[in-house]
């Protein structure tokens, strides 16, 4: 496909997965209804929701920023990909998690605000700070971020295995190998690792396969793919480790998105909107509009039932709206915060 197409589609798809992580954090309604029985009802939509469905944007993001990182990589590239990703991903990690910081640290001290956060009154100090910039403390949806970071410093290490096809294929099938063993690596989640890496071996050996034009051949593995991931979200492989990490989990969260990217004809992709490449900025912002209208909600509104649902549901299009405001305000009067904030996008 040429290449203004293949990154609008791009645009399109980290669009939908931001909206679908906005689900993953925007479960309410034991906020709003206490321990009843129809919290839990509801909550249980909610997360079939954000825990099921919405979880496909996680190895989505991997899978998009470890293929546009090696999509043109060379040994000899490493430290221009790294001086890059310093001013998109790492100075944006500091500078977001320390506002986390200073925003609940004031937020604990006037008395209303104070108990929506429900924080008691967080401490101004010097390793108070340091360490909610370095553990994202205060902003917890930046995990992935962290992990962003140690693959991306990784990634040399990463290029030895999967530059050759044989050795890529191994070094995968080891990754998943020691998911499906429920092992573990210190710092770095072995799933991301192992979604990255994929995602990396495709820009290197697949390339022709992800960009070519649209067929209905990729749209019929992208089915196959669909009916395989939901096959394997029913069915676990037989004495794999169980809990978050599940090795068919991971497998199924791998098989979405990449049936959605052969399924999905770029051609009937009209070219993205502005609010829908603010991505990053709406990354960073959305986990403290939710919680603000989550608590902010259960503070004042009456426990009604369908209220958390209704604004559960409607929580991606509100986060959208009200962070493309806040960017194009930024844009227009504070460039320079804005460059910062966004990574340089």
């Amino acid at each position: 496909m040429e290449e203004q197409k293949f990154r609008n589609k791009i645009t399109w798809f980290t669009f939908l997965f931001s909206m679908l992580v906005i689900w993953v954090h925007s479960y309410n309604a034991v906020l709003f209804l206490g321990g009843t029985k129809a919290a839990y009802q509801a909550d249980y939509m909610e997360r079939f929701l954000g825990n099921t469905v919405a979880q496909m944007a996680v190895p989505g993001f991997f899978l998009i920023s470890s293929y546009l990182f090696f999509r043109t990589f060379t040994i000899e590239r490493i430290w221009q990909k790294w001086n890059s990703r310093i001013r998109s991903i790492l100075v944006p990690y500091i500078v977001w998690n320390f506002l986390y910081y200073i925003g609940y640290a004031a937020g604990s001290r006037i008395p209303v605000l104070s108990q929506i956060i429900g924080k008691g009154r967080i401490p101004f100090t010097i390793n108070q700070a340091a360490g909610a910039v370095l553990h994202y403390t205060y902003n917890y949806v930046f995990w992935y971020l962290y992990q962003l970071i140690l693959l991306v410093l990784f990634a040399p290490l990463i290029y030895f295995f999967i530059r050759r096809k044989i050795t890529g294929i191994l070094f995968l099938s080891g990754l998943f190998a020691a998911i499906y063993m429920g092992w573990n690596l210190p710092f770095v989640n072995l799933d991301a690792m192992f979604y990255y890496s994929f995602g990396g071996f495709a820009a290197i050996h697949a390339k022709e396969a992800a960009e070519s034009v649209w067929s209905r051949k990729k749209f019929f593995l992208g089915i196959f793919l669909v009916i395989a991931a939901l096959f394997l979200y029913k069915f676990d492989f037989p004495g794999e480790a169980k809990g978050e990490m599940a090795a068919s989990a991971v497998i199924f969260r791998l098989f979405v998105p990449l049936s959605l990217w052969l399924a999905v004809p770029e051609k009937y992709l009209f070219p993205a909107e502005g609010y829908m490449s603010q991505n990053f900025f709406l990354y960073a912002l959305h986990f403290a509009i939710v919680r603000l209208i989550n608590k902010t909600g259960a503070f004042l509104l009456p426990s009604v039932p369908l209220i958390p649902l209704i604004i559960f549901l409607a929580m991606p299009a509100v986060c959208v709206c009200i962070s493309y405001q806040i960017s194009r305000l930024l844009r227009r009067f504070l460039p320079r915060i804005w460059y910062l904030l966004n990574g340089g996008r």
